[in-house]
C-alpha cells in the first residue's frame, strides 16, 4: 500500500516491487501481476502503477512482452558485466576530459588579467 511520506506513490511502488525482485520474491523470468492488480495491491491508480513499471523497465529490471505482460529480465551476467565495464570506460573517459577542461579554462582565466594589461597600455 503507498503511505504519505512525501515520497510519490510511483516511487515508493518501483522500490517495492524492486526489493521483491532483488530478493528473490520475483524470479528471473516471471511475470509481475497485471497493472490492474498492482493498482488494486498497492492502493494506487493505474497510471500511479504504469509510471513505476516505467522506471523498472527504465533500470533494465523488467521487460514488457506485447500482449503478454511485464517479466522479470533473465538475469545474462556476461552482458550486464560487459555493460558496467563499458559504462566504467565511459565515466573515464569523461572524468579525464572534464580535468583536462578545466586546466586549460584554468590557462584560459589566468591569461586574461594580462592580456587587459597589455590592451590597456
Amino acid at each position: 500500500m503507498v503511505k504519505k511520506t512525501g515520497r510519490p506513490g510511483y516511487l515508493q511502488i518501483a522500490d517495492e516491487l524492486r526489493e521483491r525482485i532483488r530478493g528473490g520474491l520475483l524470479a528471473p523470468g516471471e511475470a509481475l501481476p497485471s497493472t490492474a492488480r498492482l493498482a488494486e495491491q498497492f492502493d494506487a491508480s493505474l497510471s500511479v502503477v504504469k509510471m513505476a513499471m516505467g522506471i523498472l523497465r527504465n533500470e533494465g529490471l523488467v521487460v514488457g512482452q506485447q500482449g503478454k505482460g511485464v517479466f522479470v529480465r533473465e538475469d545474462d551476467q556476461s552482458e550486464q558485466s560487459e555493460q558496467d565495464a563499458d559504462l566504467r570506460a565511459e565515466v573515464t573517459a569523461l572524468r579525464s576530459a572534464v580535468q583536462d577542461l578545466t586546466r586549460r579554462l584554468e590557462q584560459v582565466e589566468a591569461a586574461l588579467p594580462a592580456a587587459d594589461r597589455k590592451a590597456g597600455a
